[in-house]
């Protein structure tokens, strides 16, 4: 009998509730803002708040919005071994978040409450919701490949470790899971990034795996790695149960046709979670869906800030039941991490309410918006996808900023790309997605109109591994690492152009 089949009746239960959100979302909400109120009430912050008064939502709007910047020193005093700060008991793990690449990192709180109740409920439920839309799955007659990042001890505070989200979850997972995933701890966990690939290849090249989890810019190097050593340029060759591959951190639209060139079976799945630093908080439940379901009765309360509001001195905040279809809003978490009304830096867009469905949009700091265009991440990712249909072209990685006015008083987006393959024509790609951005943003589409505010959009080709390269400089390659999309300065690009010069 197929073992997965008799495992899969294990996770009705989970499949059953997640089919409540699309009738009991504002009930699951309350009873998730009600417990994590509850839970916080006897904490430094629940304290200064007055949690044990607040009683419905329009109470706890007394708490201000936060950004990392005004957390930072209570997470400092939780990091030296404090307890009762931000949420209940001692917190000892700590998830260093790029979140962007610059050189400041975020410590993100992880209490033992939250592994649980956000990220690993993420994890059971990504493997609940992908076999109820693949019945015939044959998950686990085999192993998954689980790409994580890397730990250290945190200060001298004991059992306290500070690293990578996906490295604090591999070494606190329930044991039995290790008998289902590759490869050992000590390989998964190693923080070289390049002998972890090395080690990973040998380590797993010759098992039988069903499934893959990871970051895809970093699982790509792993899977590349893996057939230059097994001579083919096929893995179903190697891994010929191969059925899915869970995917978060990044947009996967750029990878989508290498992925589909490197495993060419009709069986491949692939399923797009939202698990971040803060939290884990979509799932992809529909392969024929890019929208992914909001998970609506974790360790996790929202709310959300329209677009137009963010910076404001008093922006317009909307709890769940009251979000917008097709309308750009900030994230905003409270969670049992001790993360209240926090801004993640995230953007979304709502594509159904029954249940709550959405599509990530960009990042409140990664957009392009020197001239009134108000360019977002999910624009980019749909113009290009279309460049690249129209061209044959395939992407690893790219970049763009505005050039605000070059020898000639012209203003422009340049944008730099590292093909895996080149399109048929540079010029004609060009011209399609600069036209594709103008049929999907009309802000675009005005600025661009008779050429008077934006010129023609400028391409520049990247080097082989030019963004590999940059983010090595930075000691950034692996985990939750990413590069930059899009950026209302020239700051990255910049780097990035001097670091285009130079061969390796």
């Amino acid at each position: 009998m197929n073992s997965t089949r008799l495992i899969s009746t294990l996770f009705k239960p989970r499949q059953k509730a997640t089919a409540l959100y699309a009738t009991q979302a504002e009930a699951l909400q309350h009873k998730v803002f009600c417990r994590l109120i509850n839970d916080a009430a006897n904490t430094e912050w629940g304290l200064k708040y007055g949690y044990k008064d607040i009683k419905r939502y329009q109470d706890f709007q007394r708490v201000p919005i936060q950004t990392y910047e005004e957390i930072k020193p209570y997470v400092e005093r939780m990091r030296h071994g404090e307890k009762d700060i931000l949420w209940r008991g001692e917190v000892q793990w700590f998830a260093k978040s790029s979140g962007t690449t610059n050189d400041k990192s975020k410590f993100i709180p992880v209490s033992r409450d939250g592994l649980h109740d956000i990220h690993y409920a993420g994890g059971m439920d990504a493997v609940a919701l992908y076999l109820q839309q693949n019945p015939e799955s044959r998950f686990f007659s085999g192993k998954g490949l689980i790409l994580g990042g890397s730990h250290a001890p945190n200060y001298n505070v004991k059992r306290s470790l500070v690293g990578d989200l996906s490295a604090i979850l591999i070494e606190n997972v329930n044991p039995l899971v290790n008998l289902i995933r590759v490869p050992e701890k000590k390989i998964a966990l190693l923080s070289d990034f390049e002998e972890k690939v090395e080690r990973i290849t040998r380590a797993t090249m010759n098992q039988n795996v069903t499934n893959l989890s990871g970051v895809p810019s970093w699982m790509m190097a792993v899977l590349k790695h893996i057939l230059e050593v097994k001579g083919t340029d096929n893995l179903v060759e190697v891994w010929p149960n191969l059925e899915v591959f869970f995917h978060g951190g990044v947009a996967f639209t750029p990878y989508r046709e290498q992925y589909k060139q490197l495993i060419r079976s009709d069986k491949m799945h692939y399923m797009e979670t939202y698990n971040a630093s803060e939290g884990f908080f979509g799932l992809q439940n529909d392969f024929s869906d890019p929208s992914m379901l909001l998970m609506i009765d974790y360790g996790v309360f929202y709310e959300f800030i329209p677009m137009e509001d963010v910076g404001t001195e008093n922006p317009h905040i909307v709890p769940l039941v009251d979000v917008e279809l097709n309308k750009n809003y900030a994230m905003v978490i409270s969670t049992s991490c001790g993360l209240w009304r926090y801004m993640i830096g995230d953007t979304v867009k709502f594509t159904n309410k029954h249940p709550y469905k959405f599509v990530i949009t960009g990042r409140t700091k990664h957009f392009i918006n020197a001239f009134g265009e108000e360019l977002m991440v999910d624009n980019a990712e749909k113009g290009l996808a279309k460049a690249c249909e129209a061209t044959g072209a395939q992407i690893v990685d790219y970049s763009a900023a505005p050039v605000f006015m070059d020898a000639y008083a012209k203003c422009r987006h340049q944008w730099l790309i590292e093909f895996a393959v080149m399109p048929d024509s540079l010029e004609n790609f060009s011209q399609v997605l600069d036209t594709s951005l103008q049929q999907i943003n009309s802000d675009y589409e005005a600025k661009r109109h008779k050429n008077i505010t934006l010129q023609p959009l400028e391409i520049i080709v990247a080097r082989p591994n030019l963004f590999h390269d940059w983010l090595k400089e930075k000691g950034k390659l692996g985990g939750q690492h990413k590069v930059p999309r899009l950026s209302n300065t020239r700051d990255y690009i910049e780097e990035m152009l001097s670091l285009n010069q130079i061969r390796t």
